[in-house]
């Protein structure tokens, strides 16, 4: 029996090398695909809204593509135009970045602190400060300009959504148990994408009204940047934060630096550790050991887009053990689960055994 169990274990192991293989090698088709599924997700939510509020379905349906063919748009011209300014001025920039090291050597030598300047200056490289932003901005760029084929998948998968819910009462019409178990993972996956969106875009706006009173330069691009790096947990909101502190510590003074640190930590903590949990559920929380490991897993099957997409897929697969008893032990052990937690569920779990 154990030799048994031990050959379906290397089954299913080599199973998934296969799939993870697959996908990787068709990173681009798969990208696009799980685009148009998450934001299918999102926006299914305000069809049935716009059904509820009784609009026929073919106009909300069409109400729905230009919403999100208009937030494409927008974000690929807000993006190209503030990247291409960037660019045009960046050696500016890093002169005065330049400038301003040279200027606090400076100041630590007369302090009386020993500093060789020539080894400073020559270890720092000054073109990759900013170099790291510009890249993940330009990747991002690239990829908005293959929103189309995403619109598409979208359109598609929203116009079979009501044929789909048919289908599933078809397949599961023998079992309901399985069709509730189905209902409970959609749910969650459009709470967990109505939810993060919407803290997502709530971040990057404070933050785009944060840079503008302080006057640091392109407040519209570092919130956008900061709307989508919201998606990368822990260390998304810290390479958002690095170009605009750089820029406010070159352009204005140090105390205006230090209000604008401490507000991007405010921020990010107030609406990702104090609204989100309580808006989403802590049931629906990820364990942070995950969370790190499905940023590497998926950044290196999916690239600099599969960073953004970790945490979704790998909320996804929790959801969906969730959602079946067989299978639940897995989505407790993906969670971010607190001992008062972990207590209730025994205690649950042993009523539901009497």
């Amino acid at each position: 029996m154990d030799s048994i169990n031990l050959k379906n274990y290397f089954f299913y192991f080599a199973s998934f090398v296969v799939i993870i293989a697959g996908v990787k090698m068709s990173s681009q088709v798969v990208v696009i695909l799980f685009l148009a599924i998450f934001i299918s997700s999102i926006f299914s939510t305000l069809l049935k809204v716009l059904q509820k509020k009784h609009i026929p379905r073919l106009f909300s349906y069409f109400i729905i593509l230009l919403i999100v063919v208009g937030i494409g748009v927008m974000l690929a011209y807000v993006i190209n135009i503030s990247l291409n300014d960037f660019l045009t001025n960046l050696p500016t920039y890093e002169e005065k970045l330049k400038n301003t090291v040279l200027d606090l050597l400076h100041l630590a030598q007369n302090a009386g602190i020993q500093i060789d300047k020539t080894k400073i200056m020559g270890a720092l490289n000054f073109n990759s400060f900013f170099g790291f932003t510009t890249n993940i901005i330009g990747s991002i760029g690239t990829f908005l300009s293959k929103f189309l084929l995403v619109v598409i998948g979208v359109a598609f998968i929203l116009a079979e959504s009501k044929s789909f819910q048919t289908k599933l009462r078809v397949i599961f019409r023998n079992n309901a148990k399985k069709l509730e178990h189905f209902n409970l993972f959609s749910f969650n996956i459009q709470k967990y994408f109505v939810v993060k969106s919407f803290t997502s875009f709530l971040t990057g706006f404070i933050i785009t009204i944060v840079l503008t009173i302080f006057g640091v330069d392109y407040p519209i691009l570092w919130g956008v940047i900061a709307m989508l790096f919201n998606f990368v947990p822990v260390v998304g909101s810290i390479i958002a934060s690095i170009p605009a502190i750089l820029l406010t510590f070159m352009n204005l003074d140090i105390n205006i630096t230090i209000w604008v640190i401490i507000l991007y930590v405010v921020i990010n903590i107030s609406i990702s550790n104090i609204l989100e949990p309580k808006l989403m559920g802590r049931e629906l929380g990820l364990s942070p050991l995950v969370i790190f490991f499905s940023l590497i897993f998926w950044g290196y099957i999916l690239g600099i887009v599969g960073m953004f997409l970790a945490v979704p897929i790998t909320m996804t697969l929790k959801i969906a053990f969730d959602s079946n008893t067989s299978t639940h032990w897995l989505g407790i052990l993906m969670s971010d689960l607190s001992r008062k937690k972990v207590k209730s569920l025994r205690e649950q779990k042993a009523a539901d055994s009497i």
